[in-house]
């Protein structure tokens, strides 16, 4: 087996609440009130939607805001990684990764542990590069029981709310959170930061129609039958927890360019396109950024590091 290579579920499609448009020869993201399904294919119009984006909506118009999903494993932590991550923008490598406790950051030495003070107290991490990401595998249907579709985000109320139900489940069903009918949901609020307008995240619940209850009574069922049939969670959680841990990061080479797109936007001088104009560095926040980038690149190691 190849060493240094993460074995992560194998993922089949997409879960997102947004897309990746061109506004004045630019490839933003844009926020969406819907969640859109998709293959892992794209063409000049984007990510091509998978059959059961169709199939989940009563009609062609009807706007998708909850999923029926299962998930793959009993670990919560094994469904959703969520983590500090900062991404090198000009080799699209992920340079660090941190838990708010430690990180694991590329340097001119190598890999290193070090320890991670969170974002906001990291200067490497200034300028807003380095965020909170999570990637959530799920499954849909019953085309491919150890298939999954990925859904990722860098907002902290869809990490919050889903790392807080996963935690939920797990405890009021002794577990069997892999058997547990439940469907993600997409909700709103607002906020003063978001100038009273809605923002959507991503929630965790029983299936529409389900009392908790039931759900847990469903879930020890499944895992009945399941387990007369020989299938063993347990040791499908613990071969997922060992791929994990097989590599220094998660996202392969290829993944990257996408994820940069979509959660790490370059800030751009376009008043339409919602992000802030960039800015002399006037301020000290300012000037260590610059410091810290002009010192990575004469000294050849790294160009960015966060926790």
């Amino acid at each position: 087996m190849l060493k240094g290579l993460a074995l992560t579920p194998p993922i089949v499609g997409r879960i997102s609440i947004g897309k990746v448009v061109e506004k004045d020869g630019l490839r933003l993201p844009e926020k969406d009130d819907e969640f859109t399904i998709t293959t892992q294919v794209q063409n000049r119009e984007g990510w091509v939607n998978h059959p059961l984006d169709k199939s989940l909506r009563k009609t062609p118009e009807t706007k998708l805001r909850s999923i029926p999903i299962r998930l793959m494993f009993d670990d919560p932590d094994l469904s959703l990684r969520a983590n500090y991550t900062l991404f090198d923008r000009k080799t699209g490598r992920q340079m660090c990764v941190g838990n708010g406790e430690t990180c694991k950051r590329l340097t001119g030495e190598g890999l290193k542990t070090l320890p991670c003070p969170t974002p906001d107290a990291c200067e490497l991490a200034i300028g807003g590069h380095c965020k909170p990401y999570g990637r959530l595998n799920v499954r849909i249907g019953d085309e491919d029981e150890l298939g999954s579709f990925i859904f990722r985000t860098t907002g902290y109320n869809s990490i919050r709310t889903l790392s807080t139900r996963l935690k939920y489940f797990h405890a009021v069903s002794g577990g069997l959170l892999s058997t547990l009918p439940l469907e993600l949901r997409l909700r709103g609020k607002s906020t003063s930061q978001s100038y009273r307008t809605p923002i959507y995240y991503v929630d965790l619940t029983v299936r529409a129609g389900m009392t908790l209850p039931a759900a847990v009574a469903a879930a020890i069922a499944q895992r009945d039958e399941w387990k007369a049939l020989g299938f063993d969670q347990a040791a499908l959680d613990e071969a997922s927890r060992k791929g994990f841990a097989a590599g220094v990061f998660e996202e392969s080479a290829e993944e990257v360019e996408g994820v940069l797109e979509e959660f790490y936007p370059e800030p751009t001088n376009t008043s339409d396109t919602g992000q802030q104009p960039a800015k002399a560095a006037t301020g000290l926040a300012d000037k260590l950024a610059d410091k810290v980038l002009a010192t990575s690149s004469a000294g050849g190691g790294t160009t960015r590091g966060a926790p």
